[in-house]
């Protein structure tokens, strides 16, 4: 499904219903007042010249530096937050992941943050924090609630993952959201006020949509590409109000912080210099598992080292505040699964508390250390900013493509495991249909209706749902084992919604409800199969009286008809004119066919631009069925492919549309099928760099027509030449990226893609309001895109979600 309203508001409405409350996520729209707007991320892409130079210790960045007397007036307050990411799925299954290292960190967390009231922690994916809670004691839950409403353990964002931005809906990336959400509410009765986003691929100004709607304020992001990272921290702009493309006040705005350095690790986050931060992780002290790379290991704190320690830290964090214009620095602590053994708690919280103290004894030095949340930061930031009268600046668009080095831009993760990404669309589908189906056929109060078991089915549908929105999960990144386990989880979850389905279609379907009597053991509309074999085309001749027109000079008459005319041509020269016009427009569709070089299951580079290209009209092949067709009466043409690159070796299967749409270098794509943004084929950027993620749709146009394609599911979408689409059908990768996967991707499957081609006359320009141009699906789109997904809408109001809130229980 994908919904484009204008200027759209989030609202969470709760209606009660005999013992149980239902939810509706609402979404409508709302016009807003014109202001101006700082700058936006299409005019920094135009701007920067997307190099690369050696910047010295902080390789992609630039010498930093500063006199000394800068905090004499305003000390440099410094937070240091712990913080450990846990990947619910990655190179172990979500599973393997809580049983050998999740687990264990919370219930070191438990003890060592009791130990002393000044040490603190986030935590982000409620998924695993749900699940240990329901394996602790009452005791320990009291101790939980105790550190939450100490302050020393803020649940940050507060989404059952931390989810990937490129390639969910936003109805999944609602659903998750909501359910880590009611998780808190009922268990610890807190709501979380600030966002933590440290691996998804790039961001999307849709998600910060969503975490304004439900009551966010403060947000923390990191992967975004290294140039644009530079040209922030050169412009002192890396924190920043993040508003909505189509919002022309401030109603969107979210604050956020943008780390300045190439990763969250310790080794980039204390400052510009890895070699020196490594020095300050000290999970890395000899004798232990890690090291530092640079060969300069970690020194335990003491009397004898502290000044020299000191100092050396303080002036890292130094360099970091100047590309910040406050003299409140935010520095993380953590890693990927930290803080597992109870020594590496004792090993940072004492060496660090060392060194705080050190600071705050010598106030000469002008600078306040403590451990500290995301809370505690932002708080202090915005009292700063308003004691020194400092305004931030207001940022619109997205950070997408990423890249983190050089020339490695993540685009192929937009396409990766295309099949998993269709799945993910399915169960969207069948969770929503049977949320509304239970809704309205809801039995509860008729004896022998399976009400406890459809609700179980419901919630962990939902989860497992939210649990495919991780930044490894729908981008299709985790290990061949991992995508295993989701798939399965996903198809067993369509399989229970299913008989959700049924049992509530079995109840509507009952005049009489007192006789209803599911046997869970049948199903309720049998499969029917037919011999193809047996079947074939019969003709039933039927007379009918018609009114005559005018005659023609052979005596005949006229009847007026609408339908599909399929006319034979001997020239493949044939030309499709508009009647009204007589402008000929001519579309086709070409599977390319591309030879990549050092690409993963991340990464997307190819050699050239196009290696062969075959016209296809209505083709099968040994790797690519498709099927182009018109429906009855239709609009549009519908597109299915069936793609199978299984005894491929390092290939990558690209659908070019061309078509005489004169759209320059710019074309749309949605993000997370809820707004389109404008995108710009730069041609100082590598053709990998201008492929963009399409969650549902995307458009070209010129003055007088649009082009759109929606798609069914999640793919990178491009436009290299004018008039052209190129859509990432699959890709089959043999090599490793040397990023942590250590495998490339070759457990494709025969998969199916759904898309519909819409070409449109436009009547009138798009708007122009500032520096964007905004622009929206027309309405024709928006009804054609509802078939991929059922749901209810109205012209401006739309019905997202629809759920029971529940007291909690697990599904068994």
């Amino acid at each position: 499904n994908s919904v484009f309203l204008r200027f759209p508001i989030l609202f969470i409405c709760i209606f009660k219903l005999v013992s149980f409350s239902v939810v509706l996520v609402i979404l409508f729209s709302k016009v807003t007042k014109q202001v101006n707007v700082s700058s936006s991320l299409l005019d920094v892409y135009d701007l920067l010249p997307f190099d690369n130079p050696d910047g010295g210790v902080w390789k992609q960045g630039f010498e930093i530096s500063y006199r000394g007397d800068e905090w004499a007036e305003h000390p440099l307050e410094l937070f240091l937050v712990p913080h450990s990411h846990n990947d619910p799925g990655w190179l172990k299954t979500f599973d393997g992941y809580y049983q050998d290292q999740t687990r264990h960190i919370l219930d070191n967390m438990l003890v060592k943050l009791g130990e002393d009231s000044r040490r603190k922690m986030i935590w982000a994916e409620i998924s695993y924090f749900s699940k240990w809670w329901n394996s602790i004691d009452e005791q320990k839950r009291v101790l939980v609630k105790r550190l939450v409403e100490a302050g020393q353990l803020e649940l940050v964002t507060g989404g059952w993952v931390m989810a990937d931005e490129a390639n969910s809906h936003y109805f999944a990336m609602l659903d998750q959201l909501i359910e880590g959400h009611q998780w808190l509410q009922t268990h610890l009765g807190v709501k979380p006020s600030n966002s933590w986003a440290i691996d998804p691929f790039g961001h999307s100004p849709s998600m910060t949509y969503l975490l304004k709607g439900a009551g966010l304020t403060n947000m923390v992001v990191q992967r975004i590409h290294y140039s644009v990272k530079k040209h922030f921290a050169q412009q002192q702009t890396l924190e920043f109000r993040w508003r909505q493309s189509w919002d022309s006040s401030s109603r969107s705005d979210i604050m956020c912080h943008m780390m300045p350095f190439y990763s969250y690790d310790v080794p980039h986050t204390c400052g510009p210099n890895p070699a020196v931060c490594c020095q300050f992780d000290f999970h890395r002290l000899p004798g232990g598992r890690v090291f530092c790379p640079w060969r300069i290991p970690p020194e335990p704190i003491t009397d004898q080292n502290i000044k020299e320690r000191a100092l050396l830290l303080l002036d890292q964090y130094r360099q970091k505040s100047r590309l910040f214009r406050s003299s409140v620095l935010l520095v993380p602590l953590g890693d990927d699964f930290r803080f597992v053994e109870s020594r590496e708690w004792d090993a940072q919280f004492d060496n660090y508390q060392k060194l705080f103290d050190y600071f705050n004894q010598h106030p000469e030095l002008h600078v306040r250390a403590h451990f500290g949340t995301l809370s505690d930061y932002f708080t202090a930031l915005q009292r700063r900013l308003s004691t020194t009268g400092t305004t931030l600046p207001t940022l619109q668009g997205d950070f997408f493509t990423y890249a983190d080095r050089d020339d490695h831009y993540w685009s192929g993760y937009f396409t990766s495991r295309p099949f998993y990404k269709r799945l993910d669309r399915t169960l969207e589908s069948t969770l929503t249909m049977a949320e509304m189906r239970r809704f309205r056929g809801d039995g509860r109060l008729v004896e022998g209706f399976p009400a406890q078991e459809h609700f179980q089915r419901l919630i962990s549908g939902r989860q497992n749902l939210g649990l495919f929105q991780h930044h490894d999960a729908v981008a299709g990144t985790a290990r061949d084992s991992v995508v295993i386990d989701y798939g399965t989880r996903l198809f067993h979850s369509i399989l229970n919604l299913h008989q959700v389905l049924q049992s509530s279609a079995h109840w509507l379907l009952l005049s009489d409800k007192s006789q209803y009597n599911p046997d869970q053991s049948k199903t309720l509309l049998q499969m029917v199969t037919y011999d193809l074999c047996s079947c074939c085309r019969c003709y039933c001749w039927v007379s009918r009286n018609v009114a005559s027109t005018s005659p023609n000079a052979d005596g005949g008459s006229e009847q007026f008809r609408t339908s599909v005319v399929s006319i034979v041509v001997d020239s493949p020269d044939a030309r499709v004119v508009d009647a009204k016009t007589s402008q000929p427009m001519a579309t086709q569709i070409s599977a390319v066919w591309v030879e990549p070089s050092q690409v993963s299951a991340e990464v997307f580079q190819v050699k050239d631009r196009l290696l062969s290209s075959l016209l296809i009209a209505v083709v099968s092949s040994n790797h690519l069925s498709c099927v182009s067709s018109f429906r009855h009466a239709g609009k549009s043409l519908e597109i299915s492919n069936t793609v199978d690159i299984r005894s491929e070796v390092n290939r990558e299967l690209v659908m070019r549309l061309v078509s005489d749409v004169a759209s320059s270098n710019r074309f749309y794509s949605d993000l997370n099928g809820f707004q389109m943004q404008q995108r710009r084929t730069l041609e100082k950027l590598p053709l990998q760099a201008n492929f963009y993620p399409m969650s549902s749709s995307s458009f070209l146009q010129d003055s007088t027509s649009r082009l759109s394609l929606l798609s069914a599911q999640s793919q990178a979408v491009a436009s290299l030449r004018s008039g052209e689409l190129e859509v990432v059908l699959d890709r089959r990768l043999q090599q490793d990226d040397n990023r942590g996967l250590g495998q490339g991707v070759t457990d494709n499957k025969l998969t199916a893609s759904l898309y519909h081609l819409l070409l449109e006359d436009r009547v009138g320009g798009a708007q122009v309001r500032g520096w964007a141009q905004i622009c929206w699906t027309s309405f024709c789109v928006y009804t054609w895109s509802r078939t991929f997904c059922f749901m209810a809408a109205l012209d401006r109001i739309h019905l997202c979600c629809l759920f029971y809130k529940r007291k909690w229980e697990e599904p068994q």
